[in-house]
């Protein structure tokens, strides 16, 4: 796929503020790659990331608990709050298991994202919805698409991952991210499977081969409302609405860097 024309991922590069969220990401990559501690101890850094990432994205999901009280705690079966960072933690530690997969089939992917979040396999966990069956996103509101939508966007946004792109990795990663979002195709645990599938896709694309980038900081960081406001844009379809949702997902890369930046400064201190 190298047109636009056969390549819709790669249109969006043209959106407003999209070339200069791509290049300011990338800078901010290539930085943190090249810190002299990565030399020495980048597994240690992307543990770290693994950590601070399930974090962030449980803290979307309702679970805004201190990073410590994450490092701590070794039991999440205890109330909602819990299962929901033991979610995002088993997702962490999954998604560097499923890189291979990813790129031949996405779909198989997605439900073993959610069998892993869901950590109960009860029958609706590890497929999407059917009609009928209520889902359980505590931060999109709104109605969901009915399962005959969502099998087909799925299926489109398979083939769009398994054809290949010319398009940059932020902007892949954005529309996955953002079409699992609108689509909740799961019964439960679609905001952390999303942002879960954002990280693998900035990964397996060779932008972040470490997985030491954890956007899902960086959406923390910027706080519930200004994702939902980005979001919404996503949803609106609209070129300035599509170009702000990867724009602040490039942004959320970028904080995800500068965490991991200060990681390795603290490393190179021998404070961490």
């Amino acid at each position: 796929m190298s047109t636009h024309a056969s390549d819709p991922l790669a249109a969006l590069g043209s959106l407003p503020g999209v070339a200069d969220a791509v290049d300011s990401v990338r800078k901010a990559v290539d930085r943190v790659y090249g810190h002299r501690v990565m030399r020495r101890r980048s597994n240690e850094i992307s543990s770290e990331a693994a950590l601070r990432g399930a974090r962030g994205s449980a803290a979307l999901s309702g679970a805004d608990w201190a990073l410590e009280e994450v490092r701590r705690r070794t039991d999440f079966s205890a109330d909602p709050e819990a299962r929901t960072v033991g979610a995002a933690l088993r997702l962490g530690a999954e998604a560097g298991q499923l890189l291979s997969i990813w790129r031949q089939s996405p779909l198989r992917v997605l439900a073993r994202l959610h069998l892993v979040a869901a950590g109960d396999p009860d029958d609706s966990v590890g497929r999407p919805r059917l009609d009928g069956e209520r889902v359980d996103e505590p931060l999109i509101e709104g109605p969901a698409p009915t399962p005959a939508e969502v099998a087909g966007r799925l299926d489109g946004l398979a083939e769009l991952i398994v054809a290949g792109s010319g398009a940059p990795a932020l902007v892949t990663a954005a529309v996955v991210h953002g079409e699992l979002l609108a689509l909740r195709p799961f019964t439960s645990y679609n905001g952390l499977v999303a942002r879960a599938a954002e990280r693998i896709a900035l990964v397996g694309s060779g932008l972040d081969p470490k997985a030491i980038c954890p956007a899902e900081v960086g959406h923390a960081e910027q706080g519930r409302a200004a994702y939902l406001a980005a979001f919404e844009g996503y949803l609106s379809g609209t070129p300035e609405g599509v170009g702000g949702w990867i724009a602040h997902c490039g942004r959320s890369v970028e904080l995800g860097v500068r965490e991991s930046t200060a990681v390795c400064e603290a490393l190179q201190r021998g404070a961490a």
